[in-house]
Formats: C-alpha cells, structure tokens, sequence
C-alpha cells in the first residue's frame, strides 16, 4: 500500500510576521551574542514563547570534546523542561548567523527532542525558522519529523 505524506508550511518575508512572532525572533537573534561556535562558526540561537508569555532565550554551545556541544533548540528546551515545567511552550524561533541568509532549521535530534516535548505538552508548538529575509512557519514538530521515534 502508497500513502502519501504531506507537509504544510508557510514560507513568508520576515516583515509579514505578526508583532508576538516578531517579539520573539528579535528575542532570539538578541540571544546569537552568546553562543559559542569556534570550531563550526554556525552560531545558532532558540527562543520560546510560554504560555505565561514568558520568553526564554538559549543558544549553542560546542566543546573541544566534540560531540559534547549541544544545539541551541535542545539546550533550551531541557532549560525550559528544567525550570517551566509547569509552563507550555507556544511558539519557538531559531535563527543562526549564516552567511548564506538560509533559515536555520533543526537537526534530527533536536526535532525529536521538539516533538518530545510536544507530546510531554500535550500541544503542538509552532516553529518559525528564520533566515535573512524569510521565514518558515509550521504548526507542528511533527511536519518536521512526521516519523518520531516511540518507547510505545
């Protein structure tokens, strides 16, 4: 049997996002500063809009133990697992200083880790990844990783 897997996403300029998106991702492109990346030099920065409309900001971290950096997307959202737990995440935004200007989109880990915690939520999260002059908005991780690893 052929079934067929469709994914549904917005691709939009930067400056059509609404205000709270807006909010969010300036959040996260403030954040960049901190990240460490001297072997990669992709400096990658999350932010997360709470359902208290608190804003929680991480970014990448490398080692010269490599592979003991972490992503910003996970780093954040073991932060926030850590610390909100009480809290659910809404929105996340990613964003990265790439040259080329392309959105930054998670790696596979960090789409499983989102997925995770959507479903530890109970909600979806929609996920604005930022580049240069655009953006990708999807509703959910699972249009990331619609094949998520399950314990069950």
């Amino acid at each position: 049997m052929e079934k067929e897997l469709i994914i549904n996403f917005q691709q939009i300029e930067i400056e059509n996002i609404s205000e709270t998106d807006k909010r969010l991702v300036d959040k996260a492109r403030q954040a960049l500063k901190n990240s460490y990346a001297p072997y990669s030099n992709f400096h990658v920065a999350s932010a997360v809009l709470l359902d208290n409309d608190e804003i929680i900001v991480s970014t990448n971290q490398e080692s010269e133990v490599f592979p003991s950096g972490i992503c910003a997307e996970r780093s954040l959202l073991y932060y926030v697992q850590s610390n909100f737990s009480e809290s659910k995440i809404l929105t996340m935004a990613i964003v990265s200083d790439s040259k080329s200007g392309d959105e930054c989109y998670p790696c596979g880990s960090c789409r499983q880790i989102i997925c995770d915690t959507e479903k530890r939520n109970g909600t979806d999260i929609k996920i604005i990844m930022v580049g240069k002059n655009s953006v990708t908005i999807i509703d959910s991780a699972k249009q990331l990783l619609p094949f998520t690893f399950n314990l069950k």
